[in-house]
């Protein structure tokens, strides 16, 4: 069974930078996309930004220009390095990868780390 690990998070102030990881604990899993989604309180969940397995990233309008999303493959670890954070209060981030060892693949989730941008 393949778990996804986050890490990173906690308090930053308006203005700072944070980056979070997501990894995959199957060394043997191909990931063909990694996707990080956020959710405010009493908000609908957000894809904030994707890279596929050929480097292709996308993102949200909202955070282009101050969120990267890149992956480390022989870590099988994707990353969200996030600038110029805004005080939205609390936002759990969530990490999802579409992957596996064989077909077919499967979607896995990260238990979801907290960012709260606050001064």
């Amino acid at each position: 069974q393949v778990q996804l690990v986050e890490s990173g998070g906690g308090l930053v102030q308006p203005g700072g930078s944070m980056r979070l990881s997501c990894t995959a604990s199957e060394s043997r899993v191909k990931i063909t996309v990694t996707r990080w989604y956020r959710q405010a309180a009493g908000k609908e969940r957000e894809l904030v930004a994707a890279i596929t397995g050929t480097d292709i990233t996308s993102y949200a309008d909202s955070v282009k220009g101050r969120f990267t999303i890149t992956r480390d493959s022989a870590k099988n670890t994707a990353y969200l390095h996030k600038n110029g954070l805004r005080p939205d209060g609390t936002t759990i981030y969530l990490c999802n990868m579409m992957g596996g060892i064989i077909p077919p693949f499967k979607d896995y989730w990260g238990q979801g780390t907290q960012l709260i941008v606050s001064s």
